[in-house]
């Protein structure tokens, strides 16, 4: 197998759509209405050139509408580009849609001769892979029904096992790995690489980049419509899930911004309109009567949006508590008892959020209680970026706690590679809680070199004998 051969090749490929807001399907729609038929010309790809050598595994992501999935029907040849060229050698099998072409009122059987015939086989291969494509989709007691009385499980693994089937040259898949069980998933997987092992060229979409670093030996990141970068598999889906990480939170940060413009024109729109209400009702006792239960009720709607603005209000005093504020914290505090400033220090006494296992930090909390508190907690959590509870500890103050100072968590770090998020509490000793702010600071740690997985590291030592 000669894996320096060239079966992909793609070199300048531009893809326009027509958009069109509201389309006339009629000529006399088209008559009546002449702007019906108006539309925009979308450019989905903007030049776009990669190659593909035989047996090579590529994968292609980006977010949605990027031209992920418009590359692949490029090249299966269901769409053409408007500029450009695509040259593939060899049988190509598809798995974009899976089943297209089975009809419903035939059995299963019939739909498998039907289906491979569309990749190219002809009837006597057909009837030499008939028992393996059977065998593979599991479906032994159910193919000489009709497919309609299938579920949709039972007919993606039929369609699945026939894609797979036809010893093809090129294989390209758009976001269908989930088929089946758990199990029937697994096998599907290690399908793909036997046959990626057998020098089927393979090109995949998917937004699951476990699947990726897996198979691929490639991945080629698309954004709006250009190949932004390519290369090995771990770097750039790295990159990639960074950027879209990033986005997120630039989005929650507007949406945060935008909630609290809102708010503020809310309230100052409720003011203006009461405020005219109590200066008409003062000319006009008998009507304001009538009206007061209605106006108890616009009253608590008013408290019920000034509480939402103080807890904005609240959550946007995070900034000045910790220098590396997140901006999806949350807190609920009364202001009684309240953490006043939290920093991250390490071993030199520099402010951090970025820890390396293995070293000592400092997590300093300084408080200030307004009023009289006995037996007082103060308790911190870490939890990974995904939900998962890492760690957590507290100390116990008995008896009455000053009225202002810092309690002081020092530590080795044993957490590994990966994001995690600080949570603090003030509670007494009822569990009563006086200040809480979750995913206050975002912490990124570093592992070097990185040859432990998991959460956090454990003291060992490795040994060889003979």
């Amino acid at each position: 197998m000669d894996t320096t051969e060239i079966v992909i090749d793609v070199k300048d490929v531009k893809k326009q759509f027509k958009s069109y807001r509201d389309k006339a399907s009629s000529f006399k729609e088209r008559f009546v209405n002449p702007t019906r038929g108006r539309h925009e010309n979308v450019m989905v790809l903007r030049g776009i050139n990669f190659q593909v050598r035989r047996g090579e595994a590529v994968g292609i992501i980006g977010k949605n509408g990027c031209g992920k999935s418009t590359t692949l029907k490029l090249l299966t040849r269901i769409l053409y580009p408007t500029e450009g060229t695509v040259h593939i050698k060899g049988r190509i099998s598809s798995l974009i849609e899976l089943g297209a072409g089975f009809h419903p009122d035939m059995t299963g059987r019939e739909n498998i001769y039907t289906n491979a015939s569309i990749f190219g086989l002809t009837r006597k291969e057909v009837e030499k892979r008939l028992n393996d494509i059977v065998r593979f989709s599991e479906l032994e007691e159910f193919i000489d029904q009709p497919v309609r009385t299938y579920s949709s499980g039972m007919y993606m693994r039929l369609a699945f096992a026939v894609a797979i089937n036809v010893d093809a040259d090129v294989l390209l898949i758009d976001e269908i790995l989930a088929v089946g069980d758990a199990a029937f998933q697994k096998k599907c997987f290690e399908k793909l690489k036997e046959i990626k092992a057998s020098g089927t060229t393979i090109v995949i979409v998917s937004h699951s980049m476990d699947q990726m670093y897996k198979i691929c030996d490639r991945l080629i990141w698309i954004e709006e419509g250009l190949i932004k970068e390519e290369g090995v598999p771990r770097l750039i889906g790295e990159k990639y899930l960074a950027a879209m990480e990033g986005r997120r939170l630039d989005r929650i940060e507007l949406e945060n911004r935008q909630r609290k413009e809102e708010l503020d024109r809310q309230i100052q729109a409720e003011q203006e309109r009461l405020r005219q209400e109590r200066e008409k009702a003062e000319g006009e006792q008998k009507e304001r009567e009538s009206k007061a239960q209605e106006e108890i009720q616009r009253m608590e709607q008013l408290a019920e949006l000034e509480r939402r603005q103080r807890e904005m209000e609240i959550n946007e005093s995070l900034k000045d508590v910790c220098p590396f504020y997140r901006s999806g914290a949350r807190r609920q505090t009364e202001y009684t008892l309240s953490y006043t400033h939290v920093t991250v220090c390490d071993k030199d006494g520099n402010e951090t959020n970025r820890w390396s296992t293995g070293d000592s930090y400092e997590i300093r909390l300084k408080y200030k209680a307004v009023g009289s508190f006995e037996n007082i907690r103060f308790v911190i959590g870490l939890t990974r970026e995904d939900g998962t509870y890492c760690y957590g500890s507290y100390i116990d103050v008995p008896g009455t706690l000053p009225s202002q100072g810092m309690a002081v968590f020092r530590f080795v770090n044993s957490l590994l590679k990966g994001k995690y998020v600080l949570d603090l509490w003030i509670e007494d000793f009822d569990l009563t809680t006086y200040d809480s702010i979750y995913s206050l600071m975002a912490i990124e740690v570093d592992t070097v070199p990185y040859i432990e997985r998991g959460i956090l590291t454990m003291e060992h030592q490795w040994e060889l004998t003979t």
